[in-house]
C-alpha cells in the first residue's frame, strides 16, 4: 500500500470514528416529549404542558428556570451528579415543584440508567417553557 493510500485509509477511518463519537455525543441528550397542552381555564395569558423528560446517562439537564410552576414526579429514579458534589440518587416517586423563575437542575445522570420524569408545568403563554439559568 502507497503512502497516498495510507493517507486516505487513514483519513477515512478517523472521519468514521468521528461520526461514531458524534452519534454517542447525540445519543446523550435530554429527550423531552410533549404529552399535552391546554389553556388554563379562566386564564388565557397560562397553559399547562406536561412532559415526559428523559435524562440518559452522560446527559447534563442544565440549570433552568420556567415562566411558570413545575410539578415533577421522577417514574424511573437514576444517579445524578452535580459539579463538584458527589453523585446523588434521584428515586423513583421522588416529587416536588419548582417554582416561578427559580433555578434548578444543573446535573448529570451518571451511571447506566436514565432518569424519566413526568413534569407538568403552569406557564405563561407564548413566553419559552424554559430559559437557561446564568
Amino acid at each position: 500500500m502507497g503512502p497516498h493510500r495510507r493517507t486516505t485509509a487513514l483519513a477515512r477511518l478517523w472521519a468514521a470514528g468521528t461520526l461514531l463519537v458524534a452519534g454517542a455525543a447525540a445519543a446523550q441528550e435530554v429527550k423531552r416529549t410533549e404529552l399535552g397542552r391546554s389553556p388554563v381555564s379562566g386564564d388565557e395569558g397560562r397553559e399547562i404542558v406536561m412532559q415526559l423528560v428523559e435524562i440518559p446517562p452522560g446527559a447534563t439537564s442544565r440549570r433552568h428556570f420556567h415562566n411558570g410552576e413545575e410539578a415533577f414526579y421522577v417514574l424511573e429514579g437514576a444517579l445524578a451528579q452535580a459539579q463538584g458534589q458527589a453523585p446523588k440518587e434521584r428515586p423513583a416517586g421522588e416529587r416536588g415543584i419548582n417554582r416561578r423563575g427559580v433555578p434548578h437542575a444543573g446535573y448529570t445522570v451518571v451511571g447506566d440508567r436514565t432518569l424519566k420524569i413526568l413534569s407538568v408545568y403552569v406557564v405563561d403563554k407564548g413566553k419559552p417553557l424554559q430559559e437557561p439559568a446564568e
